[in-house]
């Protein structure tokens, strides 16, 4: 049996899109995983929570759980990995004493800074052999729109 959306006359089988979207997406990361890996020594989880904690300084254990959708202990852990590798600092919340706000030292926004480099070329390549930027333009705001709708609706919010 096959599963479709239609919209507009447009179908697309939604279990086929669904793989598509998971198996590019594990690709681009294995890939930026391993350029990122042999340029810098980090993969490309630590790079997003370090680029994360660049771009909003204060941000809590809390506040990185929430935006990668991933549980609170499991931030925790890689945020003191990031610390015990001097790239990120754990200060005193003047609003809770109960959570530290999180900040990159000087050698993490200076890794964060290269290895963005590093990213953004490679991602930008890996795109460019399969995209016009028009295409680019329209999957970056159709993926922005549905993630939109699913933080909203907290879906697939870890529990607990």
């Amino acid at each position: 049996m096959e599963y479709t959306w239609s919209e507009n006359a447009a179908a697309v089988d939604l279990p086929g899109f669904f793989a598509d979207l998971v198996r590019c997406e594990t690709r681009l990361y294995n890939d930026l995983n391993d350029r990122l890996r042999e340029a810098h020594g980090i993969v490309t989880s630590q790079f997003e929570f370090l680029r994360h904690l660049r771009d909003h300084p204060g941000a809590r254990v809390a506040d990185l759980a929430t935006e990668f959708a991933i549980g609170i202990g499991a931030t925790s852990k890689a945020v003191d990995r990031l610390e015990k590798r001097g790239w990120v600092v754990r200060q005193p919340n003047p609003a809770d004493r109960r959570s530290s706000l999180l900040a990159l030292t000087d050698a993490g926004i200076e890794l964060t800074d290269a290895a963005e480099t590093i990213f953004t070329a490679r991602l930008g390549e890996l795109l460019a052999d399969s995209f016009a930027t028009s295409s680019v333009a329209a999957a970056a705001q159709a993926l922005a729109e549905l993630r939109s709708v699913l933080e909203r609706d907290r879906t697939g919010m870890p529990m607990g």
